[in-house]
């Protein structure tokens, strides 16, 4: 999403962070296969470390996009009741002429399968967030 801003010349307008539900990754980088599945596209993930969602971030940012119901429902439990309509799927943000992904609701979870997997995510993840952007771009430059 970084990379995808920059290039839409945004950076000055939108905040960007990562967070994940649970605390088993605080302090952790990313997992070696995603950082080579974006290294070979020319992202780095090197600096990046796992945090976990905190009660500010409700307040803090305007969306907060979960890759899968899992975390949306993990977010919703944390979420102050005000702040739910918040929560969306990355997903949701695939432009309908793009059939690629059969309208899957979620990013698919690349942990346990072999390095196509993180490819996948990375095809995924581009698509929905360039599409997160065109939604996004008419009221930043409003």
């Amino acid at each position: 999403m970084r990379h995808l801003v920059d290039e839409a010349k945004l950076a000055d307008r939108i905040v960007i962070d990562s967070a994940g539900t649970g605390d088993w990754h605080i302090g952790a980088a990313p997992d070696e296969r995603a950082q080579q599945a974006a290294r070979q596209r020319g992202y780095d993930l090197g600096a990046l470390r796992g945090r976990q969602i905190a009660a500010a971030d409700f307040e803090r940012f305007d969306l907060l996009i979960a890759m899968d119901d899992r975390n949306v429902a993990a977010l919703r439990q944390v979420c102050p009741p005000e702040q739910r309509d918040k929560i969306r799927l990355l997903m949701e943000f695939v432009p309908e002429a793009d059939s690629r992904w059969g309208g899957a609701r979620e990013v698919v979870d690349p942990y346990f399968g072999g390095a196509e997997g993180f490819e996948q995510v990375l095809d995924q993840c581009e698509t929905a967030c360039r599409g997160l952007i065109a939604a996004l771009r008419p009221q930043l430059l409003a």
